[in-house]
C-alpha cells in the first residue's frame, strides 16, 4: 500500500508509525503489529499504532525516530507492507517459561533490542521474565558479549585500563566523583562510564552533568581519558552496548534491575572500554538491592567468575549500605557534597572513608603498595581536587569549579522529628521515593539532605531532613509522601515498659 508521509512531533522510544484503522483493516494488521516502510533506498520496520481521527485514510504518521530513519518530505508516497514480528519474541516466551537460551538466540534478542525492533510491551516482558527466572552464568556471559558486539568498542593506547562500578541500591553513593580523580592523580588510567538512575534518585551521569558534559563519542572519550588520566562519562551516549540504554528506559518505570541484566550491563560496558582491572562496589544492608551478606557474596562470586570468562580481573568490595552514603541525595546536592570532600571541608565520615578505601583497593590492584594511605594522601594534599578540576575542564566544565557553585531547589520543606530521642533507623527506599517525588534525578536541584543519621540525638520538632524541589507542585507531592511514610525513625532510650511490680501501698 502507498501512503502519504505525515510527520508527528513526538517520539515513543521505539520505531513507531500511526495508521488509520481502515487502512490497517485493509492490510490485515492490528495495533502492535509491524509494517515495513520504504522511501527511496531507506527501509525501516516499525510498530503500528492505530487511529481513526488523527491520521486520515491514505496517510502514515511517522513519529520522531521513524521519520529520522526514513527522511521523506511531507506528503511523499511511501511503500508500506505488513511484516512479521521479530523472531526474538519466541525467545522471550522461552525465557518466560524458565528455559535456557542459546548463544545465537541471545545474540538475536540483543540485536533486536539495540535496533529498537521490540515494542515497550515486549521489552517489559523480557525484563520481567529475566527478573523472575534469571539466567545462568553461561547465558549471562553470552548476553554480555552480545551487548558488546552490537555496539562500539574502545582500544586505549595506554595500558593497563582500570575501572570502577557500584551496583547501586544505597542512596547518596556519589563515591565515583572521588574515586576517579584519586586514582587518576596516582597516575593510573580510569575511563569511567556510568548509567543514569534506574531506581535511584541520581546516577553518576545525572550528577556529573550538573557541572560537565557527559555525552561523548568513543574517540572523544579516548582522547580525554588518555590526556588527563580519567573521565566520568555517560555510557548510553557512547553507543557502548547500546541495548543497555534501551533496557534501562524500561527498567526505570518498573523499578527493577534483574540480576543477570545487571551483571551484563556492568560488564559489557567494562569490556567495551577494554578494562583490564575492575573494582565492583556492592553496598549491602536493609533497603538496598543486596540486603544480606550471603547475597552480597553471591554477587561478588558472579562478578568475579564472569570477569574470568571475559578476561577482566575483578575484585569486589562489600560495603555498608544500611543508610545513605553521606547526607546528600539528588544530583546537585550530591555534586556539592562530593566536591566539598575534595576541597577538604568538613564532610560526612561515611563518604570520605568509603572513597579512600575503594580508591586504595584500585591503587593496590595497579601495583601501588599501601593503597589506602596513598589515596588518603592524594585527597588531603589537594592533588585529587586538582585532578578533578582537570577532568571537569576536559569535559567542558569550569576549571575553577567549587562546592559553593551548587544551589539546591528553591522550594524546601523541613521534616520535624515526631519525638525526642535518637535516630534508630533510616529507610533507604523511602528516602529515594521522596527524592524522586520531589523531581530527582530529572530536576537537578531536587533531592533530600539528611541532618540526623542513625544514633544521632534529636529533640521533638527538630528537623531531621530537608526536602528540596525545583517547583512547588513536586515539593507538595514529596511532603505528602513524607507524612505518609517514616523515612527517619526516632526512639527514646527506653523502647518499652513492661509492668510487673505494682508499687508500694501507702
Amino acid at each position: 500500500m502507498k501512503l502519504k508521509a505525515k510527520y508527528i512531533d513526538m517520539d515513543s522510544g521505539e520505531i513507531t508509525v500511526l495508521l488509520h484503522a481502515d487502512d490497517c483493516q485493509e492490510m490485515g494488521i492490528a495495533e502492535q503489529d509491524r509494517v515495513r516502510v520504504k522511501h527511496e533506498s531507506s527501509t525501516v520496520t516499525a510498530i503500528v499504532q492505530t487511529t481513526d481521527t488523527y491520521i486520515a485514510r491514505g496517510e502514515i504518521g511517522l513519529l520522531g525516530r521513524a521519520f529520522n530513519y526514513i527522511g521523506p518530505e511531507a506528503g511523499e508516497l511511501l511503500d508500506v507492507v505488513p511484516t512479521g514480528k521479530p523472531e526474538s519474541i519466541d525467545y522471550i516466551r522461552k525465557k518466560m517459561d524458565g528455559q535456557q537460551l542459546t548463544r545465537d538466540e541471545i545474540h538475536t534478542l540483543v540485536n533486536d533490542i539495540s535496533s529498537r525492533s521490540l515494542s515497550s510491551v515486549e521489552l517489559a516482558s523480557y525484563i520481567t521474565a529475566l527478573h523472575i527466572n534469571g539466567m545462568n552464568l553461561r547465558e549471562t556471559a553470552d548476553l554480555t558479549m552480545a551487548m558488546v558486539e552490537t555496539g562500539e568498542t574502545i582500544k586505549f593506547d595506554r595500558s593497563p585500563v582500570f575501572d570502577f562500578h557500584s551496583v547501586g541500591g544505597v542512596p547518596g553513593n556519589k563515591v565515583t566523583l572521588l574515586v576517579v580523580p584519586i586514582v587518576a592523580a596516582a597516575g593510573l588510567l580510569i575511563p569511567k562510564t556510568s548509567s543514569r538512575a534506574i531506581s535511584s534518585a541520581a546516577g553518576t551521569a545525572d550528577i556529573v552533568e550538573t557541572f560537565a558534559k557527559v555525552d561523548f563519542s568513543a574517540n572523544e572519550l579516548k582522547h580525554i581519558a588518555e590526556t588527563v588520566g580519567g573521565i566520568m562519562a555517560w555510557g548510553g551516549g557512547l553507543n557502548l552496548a547500546p541495548a543497555d540504554d534501551v533496557i534501562i528506559k524500561v527498567e526505570y518505570p518498573l523499578g527493577i534491575d534483574p540480576h543477570a541484566q545487571l551483571l551484563a550491563s556492568v560488564m559489557s560496558k567494562k569490556k567495551a572500554v577494554g578494562a583490564d582491572f575492575l573494582l565492583v562496589d556492592i553496598p549491602m544492608g536493609n533497603g538496598t538491592k543486596v540486603p544480606t551478606m550471603d547475597m552480597a557474596k553471591n554477587y561478588a562470586r558472579d562478578f568475579i567468575d564472569l570477569g574470568e570468562r571475559l578476561g577482566i580481573r575483578v575484585e569486589c568490595a562489600i560495603t555498608y549500605g544500611g543508610q545513605p552514603v553521606g547526607r546528600a541525595i539528588g544530583p546537585k546536592l550530591e555534586a556539592r557534597e562530593a566536591i566539598a570532600v575534595l576541597e577538604g571541608k568538613e564532610s560526612p565520615n561515611s563518604l570520605v572513608e568509603k572513597a579512600i578505601s575503594l580508591s586504595g583497593i584500585i591503587l593496590e590492584m595497579g601495583g601501588i603498595p599501601g593503597g589506602e594511605q596513598k589515596a588518603h594522601d592524594l585527597l588531603s594534599s589537594g592533588k585529587a581536587l586538582a585532578k578533578f578540576r582537570e577532568i571537569v575542564a576536559a569535559q567542558g566544565g569550569r576549571a575553577d569549579i567549587k562546592s559553593s557553585d551548587f544551589e539546591p531547589g528553591k522550594f524546601a520543606f523541613d521534616l520535624p522529628a515526631k519525638k525526642s530521642g535518637y535516630v534508630s533507623a533510616i529507610n533507604n527506599k523511602q528516602l529515594v521515593r521522596i527524592a524522586r517525588a520531589a523531581g530527582a534525578p530529572k530536576d537537578k536541584g531536587a533531592g533530600v539532605y539528611i541532618h540526623m543519621k542513625e544514633g544521632s540525638k534529636v529533640d521533638e520538632g527538630q528537623s531531621v531532613m530537608t526536602v528540596y524541589a525545583d517547583n512547588d507542585a513536586k515539593l507538595q507531592e514529596a511532603i505528602s509522601l513524607c507524612r505518609k511514610l517514616s523515612p527517619i525513625s526516632t526512639e527514646g532510650m527506653v523502647l518499652a515498659r513492661v509492668p510487673g511490680f505494682k508499687g508500694l501501698r501507702v
